[in-house]
Formats: structure tokens, sequence, C-alpha cells
């Protein structure tokens, strides 16, 4: 199996491909239309500023090569906010896989520390439940995360989580798959959601 994962001016890629060599896979790290589309998969993780990332992936012509992938397609942190139609960090237009905005967390009371930080529950919606990446997932399943910005709870949400208020940590549409949080600083729970997208 090719697994391809997205090159682009965004940190911590390369805990995703240690994550990935663990499981076995020897991931391309590449910005090559031709490449991106002869895989059979794709990763776009990553952590940065959006309009930056924005304007790395328009040079390369990568925001138009990303929305037409017909292969299963995983976003992780940044990658899933990348994927929305924009996003308040940068006032940048983003790739408009999923209808939704990114929005900065506001501390409601003294306690909320920005960026949310640290391992937090999965909760799915109980009109979709558990499928796709979180085959054989109960509730309550922990997480961890690193971020000042969020989707709202909408249309393409996979799975919820609670900081401040209910939020986006997971998406999915048509073959596109998106995390908030790290799978591959997830531990064992996140080594399940890795495994479970190279078998879609």
């Amino acid at each position: 199996m090719k697994v391809a994962v997205v090159k682009y001016n965004a940190g911590n890629i390369f805990s995703v491909i240690h994550a990935l060599k663990r499981m076995g896979v020897e991931p391309l790290l590449t910005d090559s239309e031709e490449e991106l589309r002869r895989a059979d998969k794709v990763i776009f993780p990553g952590q940065g500023e959006a309009s930056n990332a924005m304007g790395y992936l328009r040079e390369r012509g990568l925001d138009k090569v990303i929305p037409s992938l017909t292969q299963p397609v995983l976003g992780i942190c940044i990658g899933q906010q990348l994927m929305c139609r924009h996003s308040e960090e940068g006032d940048v237009d983003c790739l408009g896989i999923f209808d939704a905005e990114v929005k900065r967390f506001v501390p409601l009371k003294h306690e909320d520390k920005i960026p949310h930080m640290g391992w937090n529950s999965l909760q799915f919606p109980q009109t979709k439940g558990a499928q796709g990446i979180f085959q054989g997932f109960g509730q309550d399943e922990f997480v961890y995360f690193v971020h000042s910005f969020y989707v709202p709870v909408c249309e393409h949400t996979a799975a919820i989580t609670e900081y401040i208020h209910p939020f986006s940590s997971a998406m999915q549409k048509d073959n596109f798959y998106a995390t908030q949080f790290h799978p591959e600083k997830s531990g064992e729970v996140g080594q399940r959601i890795l495994r479970n997208f190279l078998e879609l």
C-alpha cells in the first residue's frame, strides 16, 4: 500500500511519519501532484499557522489538488482546519472541503487555558455512532490535543469533544476524514484510528 504524507510548511509532520513506520508502513513525504494522486491513502497532518500554510499550498497548486483527491484522505490538527471553508486564524479562505468556519477559542472563565492542551475524550453523535476511522470504538475514548482554534459542531462532525463548549474533534465527508487531535500522540487509541484509516 502506498501512503503519501503531504509535504508543506507545517510542523509535527515527522511524528506522523514515525507513527506510521512503527506500524510497518513506509510513507512517502511529497508535495508532488502525481505522487499524491498515485497514493492509496493520503495524510495531511501538521501544526502551524493557517494563512502561512494556505500560502504555501496555493504556491504549489495543492489547494486545487487536495480537494480533488478521490482516495481516502486524513487531515490532522491544522490539516482538519485547512480542510474547512475559512479560518479566523489569519482571516484566510481554506480548502472548502467541509462547509465550516474555524473559530478561535475565547476563554469564558479564569480556568479556561488556551491552547486546549492534553488529553480529552471523544463522544460520537447519536445520529452517526462510531464508524469509519472510529470503527469498534465506544464513547469516552481519550486522545491528545494541542490547539487554539476549533471547528464548531456541524453536519460533517464525526466526533465531539467538550472544551469551553462542544467542538468537532473529528469530521468526515465522502472520502475525507479529519481529526483535530493528534492520533500519532494518542497512544493505543490513536494507533487504532490510524490502522482503521489504512484499512478503509
